[in-house]
């Protein structure tokens, strides 16, 4: 399976932060913000990344990531001239997937779900369709929000509705099928210039091709697009690393457990690191002493 991170934007509700830096590279607590996304790819087993972000990030990002080798995975790296929505990166990555299936993560949502990568690695491949992930929230209105049928079914999806028909909103992860750049390629911009991923989502709904599996409440999703979000994500990786002596969104990690990096790899990636926590967590973790 393929994976695609969306990590441009202007990062506007970020300002003055992200005036002279993408958001994805601001860091949540110990590590850049993309480190988390990718790694949920990771920990479903995915090893070709796309990342699509402007034309003065994607050099940033080619820099602090490389070509993927060190942690056994490979990253691609797509322009995406102005953010114009985020179905736009489904046509942006079009000679990356070829008509293939993928999972598509927005670059700054974060995920610690005990079921997301088990439901991740089970997707039929060679099924057609789109599968969505949705969540409650006490504000729905901020996101797409999907209504349910009495028997969970999903009937409809609205994109940011005044008066929206349930708590559940559709999360920044998305698996789609090998028509998903077909499908994007007919719709029209929003009122605000966009072209929707709801109205991506819609398509599939209509077609009685999407899914929607209700993560478990035992799942953390976090939307670092403003100050208070980014902030509490922070606290809330401290927090956990922290009582649990174990990381969150480590790459590094992922790949050796993975067995896509050895022993003496993951020491060449800390030794740089050696003199900060992140660094002895990975020498701990070659050792064996976590």
């Amino acid at each position: 399976m393929q994976g695609i991170i969306l990590a441009g934007g202007t990062g506007s509700r970020l300002f003055p932060m992200t005036l002279s830096v993408n958001k994805q590279l601001l860091p949540v607590y110990d590590k850049p913000m993309i480190y988390y996304p990718i790694s949920t790819l990771m920990g479903a087993g995915i090893r070709d990344i796309l990342i699509i972000s402007g034309p003065a990030e994607l050099p940033l990002y080619q820099r602090l990531l490389k070509d993927g080798s060190q942690w056994g995975v490979h990253f691609d790296y797509a322009l995406q001239e102005h953010p114009d929505g985020l179905a736009q990166a489904l046509l942006i990555a079009e000679p990356f997937t070829k008509g293939r299936p993928a999972v598509m993560i927005l670059g700054d949502n974060l995920f610690v779900s005990p079921d997301l990568n088990r439901i991740l690695r089970n997707l039929d491949e060679s099924a057609t369709g789109a599968t969505v992930f949705a969540y409650p929230v006490t504000d729905p209105e901020r996101y797409g929000v999907v209504e349910f049928d009495d028997s969970l079914r999903a009937i409809s999806i609205e994109e940011k509705p005044r008066v929206p028909k349930s708590k559940y909103a559709v999360t920044g992860i998305y698996h789609y099928d090998g028509h998903a750049a077909e499908y994007a390629r007919t719709l029209k911009p929003s009122a605000r210039g966009e072209l929707e991923i709801t109205d991506l989502n819609m398509i599939y709904l209509k077609r009685g091709e999407l899914k929607v599996h209700i993560l478990s409440r035992g799942t953390a999703w976090l939307d670092t697009g403003t100050p208070d979000s980014l902030l509490d994500a922070s606290d809330f990786v401290r927090i956990i690393e922290n009582r649990q002596g174990l990381k969150i969104g480590c790459p590094e990690e992922i790949a050796f457990n993975q067995g896509w990096i050895g022993r003496d790899e993951l020491l060449a990636l800390a030794a740089p690191l050696s003199k900060n926590l992140y660094g002895q967590y990975l020498i701990d973790l070659a050792h064996g002493e976590l």
